[in-house]
């Protein structure tokens, strides 16, 4: 007998009169709510407007339900479609069954959307965003432990998990709780992201592609600890092979996009600022450079052109002008003393002379 473990839920819904309040739905909604407020702050950090990760979330989050469902589905084709089954299960999500692969690859279709509409890179929306999915996942994956779904193999170790449940084949036991160690895992992932994005300052969607690679390391060893049924290639689960194959996507991006778009956006939202005024940007620690610090600048460039330089030119002027003045005073005796030796020169009378050196000196 088990001292120590992880007890499962006795049942996953309760009713609140006719409408069932579904464990697994519950930890959707809480991990959507988490991922917009957290995403708002940092695209707020980054210079965009409040509200504007909500509103792309509107178009985001619907598709990203649906995309995940959809690989569910077709990754999972006969709990639906098979002998015995009924394909309007299919449309039944609260019951569980959400493909994270899916999720990301439809929810980035209309995050897409909801950004151009707004006018906004994706790239950089997705950057914001990228810790509070982790974390969104975090909280969504204990949907399973109310599901009484997703575990892994026997153990006997304290944290095991009991199982109870007979539904769809379960058998009652103690396995490894896999959802557990994945939600821990995307905790892990989100911190390292938040670190790692302040750190070295990713941007073009470099914080969003590390996310992606780290979360496919963890997905790729919990994976292989499950036992519920999967479709296996060569011996490895499906699930295993796109962490792979994904994970060597995200690297990929990292390294390429450093290289040709090194740094992060300058301005991420045209007309918005760190505290959604629309007056300043944001370098992307939530400092701002607002337009009321250039209209200083370009008072102080005004100031230094009527004032400083305005007032070297008026005190040179007259000095200027004066210096200019004396050797032509200076010049006048001299000229009047030329005029009379140029008569006595000539045998006028000194009389003369001196008429024309008064009037030499008159005029």
């Amino acid at each position: 007998m088990e001292l120590a473990y992880i007890p499962s839920p006795s049942r996953g819904v309760l009713h609140l009169g006719p409408i069932p309040l579904r464990g697994y739905a519950f930890c959707i909604i809480i991990g959507v709510f988490l991922a917009v407020w957290l995403g708002n702050k940092r695209w707020v950090a980054r210079g965009g407007r409040p509200g504007t990760v909500a509103d792309i979330a509107v178009w985001a989050v619907p598709f990203g339900l649906v995309g995940g469902r959809l690989y569910h589905v077709i990754t999972d084709y006969e709990l639906y479609f098979s002998e015995g089954r009924d394909w309007v299960d299919a449309f039944k999500i609260w019951e569980g069954g959400l493909g994270i692969w899916g999720a990301i690859a439809l929810g980035a279709v209309g995050a897409w959307i909801g950004c151009r509409r707004r006018g906004i890179p994706l790239p950089a929306w997705a950057d914001a965003l990228a810790p509070g999915i982790v974390f969104a996942q975090a909280v969504g994956r204990w949907g399973n432990w109310f599901n009484q779904e997703l575990y892994g193999r026997e153990t006997d170790v304290p944290w095991a998990l009991h199982i109870t449940s007979t539904t769809d084949g379960r058998l009652p036991g103690y396995y490894h709780p896999t959802f557990l160690y994945e939600s821990l895992w995307c905790v892990g992932v989100g911190f390292l992201v938040i670190w790692a994005d302040r750190r070295f300052k990713l941007g073009h969607g470099r914080a969003f592609a590390l996310y992606v690679a780290a979360y496919c390391v963890g997905r790729g060893w919990i994976e292989y600890m499950r036992v519920d049924d999967a479709h296996h290639i060569l011996g490895l689960r499906l699930n295993d092979w796109t962490a792979m194959g994904v994970f060597l996507l995200a690297v990929i991006y990292i390294v390429v996009s450093a290289r040709l778009r090194p740094g992060r956006e300058e301005t991420v939202e045209p007309g918005a600022d760190a505290s959604g005024e629309g007056d300043s940007t944001g370098d992307g620690d939530g400092k701002t450079v607002g337009l009321d610090k250039k209209a200083d600048a370009s008072a102080e460039d005004a100031e230094g052109t009527s004032g400083t330089g305005s007032a070297e030119d008026v005190d040179d002027g007259p000095a200027k002008d004066t210096e200019a003045a004396e050797p032509a005073k200076a010049a006048e005796p001299a000229k009047a003393d030329d005029a009379a030796d140029d008569a006595a020169d000539a045998g006028e009378p000194a009389k003369g002379g001196a008429e024309s050196a008064e009037a030499a000196k008159k005029s």
